[in-house]
């Protein structure tokens, strides 16, 4: 392979195999945990070809690579053989995140994983009771049972999926975790439950049980785990414990099988016996909880909720009501939390429409109509970053038709039945199965239509304030006139040159020519339209490529590939196209400094000897400022 010899020349200066602890990489560099540094040679690996240089620095041994790190890395994976399952500092990462934010990402891994094939199913069977009540099939006809049973595979078998994401997400077998979910709904256990039961538990309470079978003598009490959420997250992240205790104390020789053996044996009783009846009472609990505040006044609840609705999804908060919802239509069959949200993206969509109507801007002129368009399909994040939320205003007219609409659908009386596609494709879940088209399917309905036309008029009255266009802006009395192209500042804060910063890979100018900005504030905008080239996991840092061919690399902060995505909240995806001035990430600058990380913020052209680049002297920039331009030549 390309860079097998390059592999085994680094692993056999950093020591050997046997000298790693653990290898991760960031966008430049591998990242080495040795377990003796003064067995690398140092000088050996700066003097080799395809290394630009060597660091220490937080703990770990840092060889720098450049643009091809990726392949490099998967490189010396391969060739020695190493073990990347644990993330360098992934325990004191954990810790040094705060209770709520733990329990937001948790939610966020296991289950963004699977939301886009949960929607399609949840679509599909609520097209199929949309077909039925238009009498276009009945429910007797081979069509439905079909329908039906594509609508219904992923949620009845929920546990099954969950078992995956949850045990990837605590670092266990995957399988290990689909095994306990399948354990959970395993039909023959189901069927059990129909019987005569031996005796009854907890007579005359709520906790009522009555006792089919027994494990060891124990009494089992049986729930029905189909469709259920909170159980197997409990089940699996417990197994994942258990796997991981085995896998310490069983000899490798017998471990492939031995470890599964036994966690299945400890967790699966366990789940059925204790973890699975609390868990399940927790979540009819919770369901309850959620019911009962809704109805002390639906109308309250879908202002507020409806109102601050895009609030929580610009700071994840939105994963710690998902889940209810979800919760809810396993427990009660349907869920009327999550219909008060439904009109927020047509009352940003409709606000969207105005701004693009009224505005001069180019930039919103050509980004207005994809967001329109993602839009109605409940994807308003390009509407949020890139239209209503830099302009302010626009943003909280969206919220107030949210809110407005919200209320509307708590009126109503609006539940989903099950969960289903974002935007305009969430409509055929709120149709009955039992009873078809109801009072809540058209209040959703009219909820959505007066959040649009509300937040379309109150911003063709009200207005708002552009941003005063960049290109227009005159610095030291004379036009900014360039030949070839404009960088702006992503960051407010203060401007560094290279040389001046401490990462000696940045500061030589090897990794590219540009500038670095200590920020003030923990907000990365888009310096220049492109594509999102990279977007390491970890989200410290971004790569865009514009549409002339400039590679532009930022990475925010020194060596905080370590905190392992904490702290760092994305808003784009790797392929995704972004515009200038569009909200790229969202850090949390006290936490990074209280964890032990610089700031300082790298920009470089990376292809510079493509480009003549001329940049700006140390300064103070706010967001949109020029920091640097380049045009097309070789650099002498």
């Amino acid at each position: 392979m390309k860079y097998d010899q390059l592999a085994q020349d680094i692993l056999q200066n950093v020591g050997g195999k046997e000298n790693v602890n653990s290898l991760a990489h960031c966008v430049t560099r591998l990242r080495f945990q040795l377990k003796d540094e003064s067995k690398a040679n140092t000088e050996a690996l700066k003097n080799m070809d395809g290394v630009i240089t060597v660091m220490q620095s937080g703990g770990q041994y840092q060889v720098v690579i450049g643009n091809h790190v990726p392949d490099v890395y998967k490189a010396v994976v391969d060739v020695g053989g190493l073990d990347t399952q644990t993330p360098v500092n992934a325990k004191e990462d954990e810790k040094k995140q705060g209770l709520f934010n733990r329990i937001i990402d948790i939610f966020s891994s296991i289950f963004t994983p699977i939301l886009g094939v949960l929607a399609a199913t949840g679509m599909i069977k609520g097209f199929n009771e949309l077909f039925v009540t238009l009498e276009w099939f009945t429910r007797e006809s081979g069509t439905y049972q079909i329908l039906n049973a594509v609508g219904d595979s992923l949620f009845y078998f929920f546990p099954i999926f969950l078992g995956y994401t949850v045990s990837k997400k605590f670092g266990g077998n995957p399988f290990i975790g689909m095994a306990i979910g399948a354990a959970l709904v395993y039909p023959a256990l189901s069927g059990i439950s129909g019987g005569k039961p031996l005796y009854t538990l907890f007579a005359g309470t709520m906790f009522e049980s009555p006792i089919h079978i027994t494990f060891l003598g124990i009494p089992v009490i049986l729930m029905s785990y189909a469709s259920s959420v909170i159980p197997i997250i409990f089940a699996a992240s417990f197994g994942a414990k258990v796997e991981k205790g085995l896998n310490r104390v069983i000899p490798d020789v017998v471990k492939a099988f031995l470890v599964p053996f036994l966690t299945l044996l400890i967790v699966v009783p366990l789940t059925f016996l204790i973890i699975g009846p609390i868990t399940t009472w927790g979540g009819q609990l919770l369901g309850q909880a959620t019911l009962w505040v809704y109805h002390l006044s639906p109308l309250v609840a879908g202002l507020l909720l409806g109102g601050f609705w895009q609030v929580f999804v610009i700071f994840g908060l939105h994963w710690g009501i998902i889940p209810i919802g979800m919760n809810n239509i396993a427990v009660n069959h349907m869920d009327p939390i999550q219909p008060l949200a439904f009109s927020a993206a047509f009352a940003q969509i409709g606000v969207v429409l105005a701004v693009w109507l009224k505005t001069s801007d180019k930039k919103i002129k050509t980004l207005g109509i994809p967001a329109f368009i993602s839009g109605v399909f409940g994807v308003t994040e390009p509407a949020i970053y890139g239209i209503t939320l830099p302009l302010k205003k626009p943003f909280i007219i969206s919220c107030i038709a949210a809110g407005i609409g919200g209320a509307i659908s708590g009126v109503f009386g609006s539940v989903n039945y099950m969960v289903g596609g974002l935007g305009i494709f969430e409509l055929p879940v709120y149709v009955s199965p039992k009873d078809g088209i109801t009072a809540g399917f058209w209040g959703a309905i009219i909820a959505m239509t007066v959040a649009f036309i509300l937040g379309f008029i109150l911003t063709s009255l009200l207005g708002f304030k552009e941003a005063p266009k960049k290109e227009d802006v005159k610095k030291e009395g004379k036009d900014e006139k360039t030949s070839g192209l404009e960088l702006l500042s992503p960051l407010t804060g203060e401007v560094k040159l290279l040389p001046n910063i401490k990462d000696a890979a940045f500061a030589s100018g090897a990794l590219g020519k540009g500038v670095a900005i200590e920020p003030s504030e923990g907000k990365l905008f888009a310096p220049v339209s492109g594509t999102v080239s990279v977007l390491f996991p970890t989200h410290h840092a971004i790569g865009i490529t514009t549409d002339d061919g400039a590679e532009i690399l930022i990475h925010i902060g020194m060596d905080t590939v370590q905190l392992n995505g904490s702290f760092f909240t994305p808003h784009v995806e790797q392929g995704s196209r972004v515009e200038r001035g569009q909200l790229l990430i969202d850090f949390d600058i006290e936490e990074i400094r209280k964890a032990g990380f610089a700031l300082t913020t790298p920009i470089v052209i990376t292809n510079q000897d493509q480009f003549i680049i001329t940049t700006v002297s140390e300064q103070r920039v706010r967001v949109g400022d020029h920091l640097m331009k380049w045009e097309r030549g070789q650099t002498t």
